[in-house]
């Protein structure tokens, strides 16, 4: 089985309305199917890597490049984990959770996105709500950050329902201009626990090696 071989096949985390996961091939390409139908209105730009502005065909295929480039590079030392969010058995979005010498630092990071049909319906925090329970109830990290713009408002409030506290800015630069981004810091002491319940299966000490836990 795929799962001897790559156990984070085998990971799973559920909330009332969600599963979060690995996806199969078939099950990528609806993922990327969902990008190419649009992830965020054509006049924002919440991404520092603006691959929500590609042309349709080039936002599916980023997904697939994505994910695949993931896979490939994991290690124990530095890995990334996209967690396709199903509802109803069909994809509605990506959770991801990164983490560097997570062994030593035990700290993850993550980002998001919801497909534009999905919105507004509060799968966001769910997820993050979900990944975050991963992250500190079973993988023993001791803090989470994200990074978002300003202006990025679904984001912002998704960290302020969570917990996270502001730890700062970033600057950097997007076509020519300097933006600045907000840091924001959920440590282990501040976690309040999911605001749904969540259940994780598949953890296996084998998978738990591959994140260097």
């Amino acid at each position: 089985m795929i799962t001897d071989h790559w156990p984070l096949k085998g990971l799973r985390v559920t909330t009332p309305r969600l599963e979060l996961r690995l996806p199969a091939e078939d099950e990528l390409c609806e993922v990327a199917d969902l990008a190419a139908r649009g992830i965020h209105p054509p006049t924002e730009r919440p991404f520092l890597t603006p691959w929500g502005a590609l042309p349709p065909a080039e936002r599916a295929r980023h997904v697939l490049q994505m994910h695949w480039r993931r896979m490939g590079r994991w290690t124990a030392q530095r890995w990334a984990l996209d967690l396709v969010a199903f509802h109803q058995g069909r994809p509605v979005g990506v959770q991801d959770m990164r983490g560097q010498e997570f062994a030593v630092r035990r700290e993850i990071a993550s980002g998001s996105w919801v497909g534009m049909e999905h919105q507004g319906r509060g799968l966001g925090t769910e997820m993050r709500a979900a990944m975050l329970h991963l992250a500190f109830a079973e993988l023993g990290a001791v803090s989470a950050t994200s990074v978002s713009f300003a202006d990025n408002h679904s984001s912002l409030a998704v960290s302020r329902k969570l917990g996270y506290r502001l730890d700062g800015i970033t600057r950097d630069v997007l076509d020519g201009e300097v933006v600045e981004s907000q840091r924001l810091r959920l440590s282990r002491d501040h976690w309040q626990g999911p605001p749904v319940p969540v259940a994780v299966t598949g953890l296996t000490p084998a998978c738990r090696a591959l994140f260097g836990a």
